[in-house]
């Protein structure tokens, strides 16, 4: 979608007569809505620069220009394109990153990625070329008007009020060589230099006829992206399928096939316990769809199973193509009905009311998947919320479904168990020892390696040892806070239980892929680092938030860290209703260590800061 379209003399004119901000804004409020004063205040000054740069007679009157185009599959949009012929003829469009920055840092231990002032502070974000050159990737992938009438595309970055002499850091550093060499950067005082850039590839006006095919182009996912997902996926062991995950996957590419045919919309719902192969056949069913042309989208809150499953699809590629395959819950508050063929909800139970980080965006994100998509699939485990704006729930989805008229509803559910040594026994007995669920069936579990460790350092050497195939991790409550300022410092210590001389630090945040790299075993790993994985060992560490007292599991919100966004707003709901808010934590707290303690498919090592509930644990576990 194009939120603004003119020719070059259009949009020229609406500049002279200060009328450009007014014009964007008229048609953004009729295609999307109210918009914020920083974005209305970006145009402004930016589209000033751009009318520089197209004064010119050797930049055709008739080119087609676009302001804020929204690319296909994501929420992101192109700030500015302009569209043309080539002296032979063919078709070309120049893609223009606009930047209102004017200082930035460079960031040498992240890919493609520097700091600079935004939104009140000096915050990360990627590298103005880097964005450029991804989006061109995405359209080239998924436009299908782009790929069949070769359309040629091209990307840069205009930071107009960036001023290379002021600035010691090198927005053209080497270390981002690779990104602007494919889509150059030009700064304060380039307007000559960026229209020279424009001229090369603008011969001829088009009338914006290549800017509408290009909006008007379907999605559909390239030949070559296609190829790169089935090569990945054939052969790699994890994301293997056996018996009822089978089942369920070639159910749901039915139903996937018959909404892309007869455009009805489908839901179906996967209730699965920790270990039945949900996000594997989560997976599947994307790359499988994207072979067959029917787009797709995997979503999940947590942003460490998008990152983990990214790299292992993208093998040893680099293509931003895959991240567009990879989504958040929130990414779908502007998203048109059917937007999407088929969207793959991991960890439903995840899911949120609200979007953004001060939850205050959208209506329902449950409503916006169901909305955007012809056909969702939830995978869902309503004993996996671990967070207060969890809501998530089999009924809630069943509910809007009927309301928004799907055509078809089902609900399946994956019983088999495939991880903690195929123990549906384990699962069991952690529900009962939690008192999460009161069940009878405590008839061992022989296959898988459970033990109470006496204390924290041997509960590391352990780990350490079990770590052959980089599949052991520790993992801890999250007691300890995480401090800002030190959390790319391997020196620094988050986690420390004096009492054993145990110190170690929280996962780093110089990576976000924690539960397959390498150094991942010298640090702890939380519930956000590793909710959705799993790993053949893991140690827990089970914090003061989880006692035994007067014979029963006590539960205490007040020992969580403060930097633990899990139970935000708990004591206000606490000062209005105490019962209530305790019964939430309750589900909270006992919900995150049950997730913690099935991440492993072979063994699981408990150290309990409580001695009384160590001591519980071995009372539980001579029982059988």
């Amino acid at each position: 979608m194009i939120i603004y379209e003119a020719t070059k003399e259009e949009f020229c004119d609406s500049v002279l007569r200060d009328a450009i901000v007014d014009d964007i804004y008229t048609q953004y409020q009729s295609k999307i809505g109210k918009t914020n004063k920083n974005e209305i205040r970006s145009w402004e000054n930016s589209m000033q620069y751009m009318n520089k740069v197209l004064n010119t007679e050797d930049i055709p009157n008739n080119s087609g220009v676009a302001i804020e185009y929204n690319i296909p599959l994501t929420s992101k949009r192109i700030d500015f394109l302009l569209s043309g012929k080539k002296e032979e003829g063919s078709s070309s469009v120049v893609v223009v990153e606009l930047k209102q920055w004017e200082l930035l840092e460079t960031v040498d231990n992240k890919d493609g990625i520097v700091r600079t002032f935004l939104g009140g502070g000096i915050r990360e974000h990627v590298h103005p070329s880097y964005q450029a050159w991804s989006y061109v990737s995405l359209i080239k992938d998924f436009n299908e008007t782009v790929q069949k009438e070769s359309i040629d595309l091209y990307p840069c970055a205009y930071l107009h009020n960036y001023d290379r002499a002021k600035n010691k850091n090198n927005i053209e550093d080497s270390v981002y060589r690779e990104y602007f060499e494919k889509a150059p950067v030009f700064a304060k005082g380039d307007v000559l230099k960026l229209r020279d850039f424009i001229k090369k590839y603008i011969k001829k006006g088009d009338d914006k006829k290549i800017l509408y095919e290009i909006d008007k182009g379907k999605i559909r996912p390239s030949k070559v992206l296609q190829d790169s997902l089935s090569k990945m996926l054939k052969g790699n062991k994890e994301f293997q399928m056996i018996d009822t995950q089978k089942l369920v996957y070639e159910n749901a590419l039915n139903m996937g096939r018959k909404s892309k045919k007869d455009n009805k919309k489908r839901v179906l719902i996967v209730e699965g316990g920790p270990g039945t192969g949900k996000s594997v056949i989560a997976i599947n069913l994307l790359v499988q769809f994207i072979k067959e042309g029917i787009v797709s989208q995997y979503i999940t809150k947590n942003a460490a199973p998008r990152n983990i499953y990214k790299k292992l699809l993208r093998g040893d590629y680099t293509q931003v193509e895959i991240n567009s395959l990879f989504n958040s819950p929130g990414s779908f508050i502007d998203s048109q009905k059917n937007d999407i063929d088929a969207l793959i909800a991991d960890e439903a139970h995840r899911l949120n009311e609200k979007s953004g980080m001060f939850k205050n965006l959208g209506e329902n994100q449950i409503k916006e998947i169901i909305f955007a998509s012809k056909f969702s699939i939830f995978f869902i485990d309503e004993n996996q919320k671990i967070d207060i704006n969890d809501i998530g729930n089999i009924d809630e989805i069943c509910k809007i479904a009927k309301k928004n008229n799907v055509f078809e509803i089902e609900k399946t559910q994956l019983d088999s168990q495939f991880r903690c040594s195929g123990s549906d026994g384990y699962i069991s007995w952690i529900d009962d020892v939690l008192d999460i669920k009161n069940t009878a069936n405590f008839d061992g579990f022989e296959k898988f390696d459970f033990q109470v460790i006496e204390n924290p350092c041997e509960l590391r050497k352990l780990i350490l040892e079990k770590n052959v195939r980089n599949k052991a991790r520790l993992l801890a409550g999250y007691c300890w806070n995480w401090k800002k300022d030190e959390r790319g410092n391997t020196d620094y210590y988050d986690i420390n239980i004096p009492e054993y001389d145990f110190k170690m630090s929280w996962n780093l945040d110089t990576t976000t892929t924690y539960a397959i790299d390498t150094d991942s075993i010298d640090q702890v790993g939380c519930i956000h680092t590793s909710q959705g994985l799993e790993f053949d060992y893991v140690g827990v560490i089970i914090g003061e938030d989880l006692r035994f007292e007067n014979d029963q599991i006590i539960t205490d919100f007040t020992k969580r860290a403060k930097t633990d966004n899990s139970l935000k707003g708990i004591r206000k709901i606490y000062g209005e209703d105490p019962r209530k808010a305790l019964k939430i934590a309750d589900n909270i707290i006992k919900n995150t260590y049950r997730t913690l303690l099935t991440r492993g498919q072979k063994g699981c090592y408990v150290y309990c800061v409580n001695k009384d509930l160590q001591e519980y644990f071995k009372t539980r576990l001579t029982r059988f």
